[in-house]
């Protein structure tokens, strides 16, 4: 069962960073929010070998869903038809940006072995009952309910705000 679960979490993983490398070369807008969803579904399987099952479902409805609905949206309003201003020149700056990027890819990966490895083989049954929907919504409303309402409040805020501006700019 071990093995399963290393096999699927290193599929998920390559697959996660595989899929944010595509999201961030491709010129295509569209292709580029397609990439990001499929990035989420990579991240929420990883959550779900994690066995935070309620992080993994939030992420694909919050963020795949809803979120990912929104920016394709504003990618259809924009038009960004002409591909021609999207083309970029390779400069050196540019050459030696994606050099160090490498570098630096390669040292937080050098970084994370040598700490990380053979150091936590197997989850903590703390982590397993923390991470359920019972004790996160528990955790909310009893010990962080201030907080969440004046989130909702600003939110408020902000929704009165816009709309006012856009009513503003259109009259």
């Amino acid at each position: 069962m071990e093995n399963i679960q290393l096999i699927l979490y290193t599929v998920f993983g390559v697959l996660a960073i595989f899929s944010a490398i595509m999201m961030i070369t491709r010129r295509n807008p569209i292709a580029s929010a397609l990439w990001l969803i499929f990035n989420f579904f990579m991240i929420s399987g990883l959550y779900f070998l994690l066995r935070a099952q309620f992080i993994a479902i939030i992420q694909i409805l919050v963020y795949a869903g809803a979120i990912m609905v929104l920016f394709i949206f504003v990618i259809m309003l924009l038009k960004l038809t002409d591909e021609k201003k999207l083309s970029e020149i390779m400069t050196y700056q540019k050459i030696t940006a994606i050099l160090f990027s490498i570098l630096l890819m390669a040292l937080l990966v050098f970084t994370v072995y040598v700490n990380f490895a053979d150091k936590y083989t197997e989850i903590s049954t703390e982590a397993e009952t923390i991470s359920k929907a019972e004790n996160l919504g528990r955790e909310l409303f009893l010990k962080y309910a201030f907080p969440i309402e004046a989130i909702g409040l600003l939110l408020l805020a902000t929704i009165v705000g816009a709309v006012v501006l856009a009513k503003k700019k259109f009259e």
